[in-house]
């Protein structure tokens, strides 16, 4: 995640970080070529295009546009899902740490309930990264991860191991009923935290909507220097290619959106997240914590 003070006027063209432009430059750069070519070529075969006008183009720009505001709608909609989920792990992981502080005497097994949830934290975020965190989840689980490791669904089976725990202070008389429904509540609704996630992450946008966009986008961008080319001359490259930064660049900004919980520019800062966690209970723990993290050139992972 980008997270930047505001550009000023002459910073504004040329910030790169956090941008699309350089996802989309490629369609810039052709369609301005191919532009300045055709506008090269009506004026060399001396084309007789005075009939073709904008016009056309605006009625399909509007409709491309309502395209367009959908899909970055639904799109920021599924960012802003994640992130609400994620806000939500934070809250259950600061109330466990603050409900099981009274209800669990055995600081031992407060600490290993806390580390389990950490671990869950971070094996959430590599399950929806498609990365490895064993190594961190390791730190917390003193080295035994037999059981997470050969889980199919590694958050769901530190949940599991979580929820044993706790099943197995209530049978052993540490903890009540009442301290049991309070726990499992937690676990409950970090389980179902998990599920909203695993559902955004599985679940993407229909294809066809951006088979839509895109073929409307290049359809566009093909035809628009034929009805600039009479009008405005050698500035159609210019006028192609900012048409195609506005088409391009709002569909590659929807598909970073779309998947929120990737290492883009824009998608979420998972690392950041986990690291908010672990500070949140440590200080319980009243152990040191870790420092938060810092941004790499305003970059946020």
């Amino acid at each position: 995640m980008i997270i930047r003070p505001r550009p000023n006027f002459l910073q504004l063209f040329f910030v790169l970080r956090g941008s699309v432009v350089p996802r989309i430059l490629p369609q810039i750069i052709g369609f301005a070529i191919y532009a300045a070519i055709v506008v090269f070529a009506v004026d060399l075969l001396a084309v007789p295009l005075e009939d073709f006008n904008i016009a056309p183009f605006g009625l399909i720009a509007v409709t491309l546009s309502i395209y367009l505001g959908f899909r970055n709608s639904a799109a920021y909609d599924r960012w802003w899902e994640a992130r609400k989920l994620w806000g939500q792990l934070v809250y259950d992981i600061r109330n466990l740490a603050r409900a099981s502080d009274g209800l669990i005497t055995d600081r031992g097994e407060w600490r290993a309930l806390l580390m389990e949830a950490l671990a869950f934290c971070h094996l959430l975020r590599a399950q929806l990264r498609n990365v490895d965190a064993m190594d961190k989840v390791k730190e917390f689980l003193d080295g035994e991860t037999d059981g997470v490791a050969s889980a199919t669904n590694k958050p769901d089976a530190a949940v599991r191991r979580m929820g044993s725990r706790i099943a197995r202070l209530r049978r052993d008389g540490s903890i009540d009923a009442i301290g049991y429904r309070i726990l499992d509540e937690r676990l409950a609704g970090m389980s179902a935290l998990q599920a909203g996630c695993e559902r955004i992450a599985n679940t993407p946008l229909p294809f066809a909507y951006t088979l839509l966009l895109q073929r409307t986008a290049y359809i566009v961008c093909l035809l628009l220097p034929f009805g600039l080319a009479t009008t405005t001359g050698w500035a159609t490259p210019l006028f192609t290619a900012l048409i195609a930064y506005t088409f391009f660049g709002l569909d590659a900004l929807s598909e970073e959106l779309e998947d929120p919980f990737g290492t883009e520019a824009n998608d979420l800062a998972l690392d950041s997240l986990c690291r908010v966690c672990e500070i949140s209970v440590f200080e319980a723990l009243s152990e040191p914590a870790p420092a938060p993290l810092d941004a790499e050139r305003f970059y946020y992972s």
